[in-house]
């Protein structure tokens, strides 16, 4: 009789046991499911908060680099925002800009808080390996700027003199490169190493040639060299992941040379002399 009830007792325990293992199965189940479906929804959430899925092309610039871009009426114009604003109207989109520190522009292109980078930019070795870059849309020559009167006749007469630059520019990278970091000074602004030219604080200033023409225009007694320090093209910068932005960016600019929109927004804001 003792040995009848262990057994009934033992079935009884039994059972429970695997109903709770059950129990405890279905739960696990139902919160791999959820946790699938959370992921799932996080994935979907960040895939929509990208700038380009919310119906807008957002560009990142850095806005003192005239004619390329600068502030006009509290309005960013020039060179660059008005080829984004036909790409962007080619690809269907509302165009935006925002300004940041020339050094901030590739970082943010790389994370995805902006969809592309235009800002004078060159195509480098360097900038490659965190970014990828659409097909060139302009050419450019990096310019110095000297004194009236300056010792400073040619890119030879720089070895040994203070040359100011805007930190992260080709200019930038150039100027260290060739002359080493002692001899370069770096101003966040392009304005601010023109105005240290004027002030005495350095020697030339190496920058894009147009943006020079326009700080030469506005600041008396500085000049431009005859000769050049280097020439480069621009082009846009795009996440590496992004390769259907860009491959509609390179359709965009393609359709742009074509029918001359390119060549008119040049000249509107660098006219043929």
């Amino acid at each position: 009789m003792k040995t009848m009830k262990k057994f009934i007792a033992l079935v009884i325990v039994g059972a429970i046991c695997a109903a709770l293992a059950a129990c405890n199965s279905a739960k696990q189940t139902t919160a791999d499911s959820s946790a699938d479906e959370g992921n799932s929804a996080n994935e979907t959430a960040a895939t929509q908060d990208t700038p380009a899925a919310n119906g807008k092309l957002v560009m990142a610039t850095n806005a003192s680099f005239p004619p390329y871009e600068f502030y006009e009426n509290e309005k960013i114009v020039g060179i660059d925002a008005e080829i984004a604003e036909l790409i962007a109207g080619k690809l269907g989109k509302e165009l935006e800009i925002k300004d940041m520190e020339f050094g901030s522009i590739i970082g943010a292109v790389q994370t995805g808080s902006v969809d592309i980078g235009m800002a004078g930019m060159s195509v480098t070795e360097e900038r490659l390996v965190t970014v990828d870059f659409s097909d060139t849309y302009a050419t450019a020559v990096q310019a110095i700027i000297v004194k009236d009167g300056s010792p400073i006749t040619s890119v030879d007469d720089l070895a040994d003199k203070k040359v100011g630059v805007q930190e992260n520019t080709t200019g930038d990278l150039y100027a260290t490169d060739d002359l080493g970091e002692d001899h370069v000074k770096r101003y966040s602004k392009g304005n601010d190493a023109v105005a240290a030219l004027s002030s005495g604080v350095v020697d030339a200033v190496i920058i894009d040639n147009e943006p020079a023409k326009s700080y030469v225009s506005v600041n008396d007694g500085l000049k431009i060299l005859e000769t050049s320090y280097a020439d480069e093209e621009y082009a846009i910068a795009i996440n590496k992941k992004n390769t259907e932005l860009k491959d509609q960016i390179n359709k965009a600019l393609k359709e742009l040379k074509e029918d001359g929109s390119l060549d008119k927004i040049v000249e509107k804001y660098i006219p043929a002399e």
